[in-house]
């Protein structure tokens, strides 16, 4: 094995390493245990340790996560029954015997890597709906600031779930918003004062990703449901919940690059009576890094221009550089002032309100 092929086998392993951490941390055992198997003993023996192993990008969670996809793939892989033997120790089973797991995820990856495989050339897709909860906590402040409707602009929109705050009951400390009759709960634990008081009142929402998911067809739906956790069955049927409701209406998701849809969709022209509202969630460090520039170039653009009866908001609940955990922030133009709002979980189960 030449220098350059051990570095990027051992940034692999070490990816899979963290993962295993970071699923132990969110309460998810089973995953952690999965993590840690893959990324201690995949070898050159199967197609999908060649492949893995050999990883000509970054292989970690800021990057390319490449832990989520074999993850999400053999997750597919069981829940589409093509591997009983495997699906037997899978969730809501008892975690199993880490020999017992391997010697099933072996054989899973040796006679499935037809369709393992592709699932490797796709970037992680996730739609994680209790986000909705910290980013309404967002939308709450532009919504008591502003005054006016709201037309959000989702980046990385996915199946655009995290559009529709609206029809979701969302509980934040005393607060209630959308529609107490909704199928979807939200109720994160919080901790801090209140958010503010407001009506969220939504004239448009739009979004874009570079490969939207398709509410209406069921493989993309399916695809959407093996990004979460097998061990975390309350993700699971919130997710499947949120599908329910939003396949009546879906959300507009057009597929692109966020940074051209948003200078074509978000123009210099005002709207009058309206706040416009860029929002991403766990999104953003998948952009390419000129993507990224052009967008914040764009926004501050954009937002140079706003007034007190068009103004212009950028909602992010993203990970924060320096602490590698989420935070929720908010710059609000007349103005443009950042301001932290919150920390919060990755998967939306705890908020911490600062503002």
């Amino acid at each position: 094995m030449t220098e350059g092929a051990a570095d990027r086998e051992g940034e692999v392993r070490a990816a899979f390493a963290r993962q295993a951490e970071w699923c132990a941390a969110l309460g998810s055992p089973f995953t952690s245990l999965l993590c840690g198997l893959l990324g201690r003993r995949l070898d050159q023996g199967t197609a999908i340790g060649r492949r893995v192993l050999g990883w000509p990008g970054r292989p970690d969670a800021l990057h390319d996560s490449v832990p989520l996809r074999l993850c999400a793939a053999l997750h597919g892989l069981v829940r589409a029954g093509s591997a009983p033997d495997l699906a037997a120790l899978y969730p809501p089973n008892a975690v199993p015997a880490p020999e017992r797991l391997w010697t099933a995820l072996l054989q899973a990856m040796r006679e499935a890597e037809a369709e393992l495989l592709p699932w490797l050339d796709l970037p992680p897709q996730t739609n994680e709906v209790a986000r909705s909860a910290v980013l309404t906590a967002g939308l709450a402040v532009i919504s008591a600031e502003a005054g006016l409707p709201l037309s959000l602009h989702e980046l990385g929109a996915s199946a655009g779930l995290n559009m529709l705050p609206d029809r979701y009951d969302i509980r934040l400390g005393t607060r209630r918003y959308g529609d107490p009759a909704s199928p979807v709960k939200l109720a994160p634990d919080w901790q801090g004062d209140d958010p503010p008081s407001a009506k969220l009142r939504l004239a448009r929402r739009q979004g874009v990703d570079i490969r939207p998911i398709d509410i209406a067809d069921e493989r993309a739906r399916s695809r959407l449901l093996a990004y979460v956790w097998p061990d975390q069955p309350d993700r699971l049927a919130r997710l499947e919940a949120a599908l329910a409701l939003a396949a009546a209406d879906p959300p507009r998701v057009a597929p692109g690059d966020a940074a051209l849809w948003l200078e074509e969709n978000l123009g210099g022209r005002a709207e009058p009576g309206i706040a416009r509202v860029i929002l991403h969630s766990i999104a953003f460090q998948y952009f390419p890094r000129e993507t990224q520039e052009r967008i914040v170039r764009h926004i501050e653009t954009v937002g140079s221009a706003a007034t007190a009866n068009a103004p212009i908001g950028w909602l992010r609940y993203e990970v924060e550089g320096t602490t590698g955990s989420p935070s929720l922030r908010l710059r609000l133009w007349p103005g443009g002032r950042d301001r932290l709002l919150a920390h919060a979980d990755p998967h939306g189960r705890w908020l911490r309100w600062v503002t």
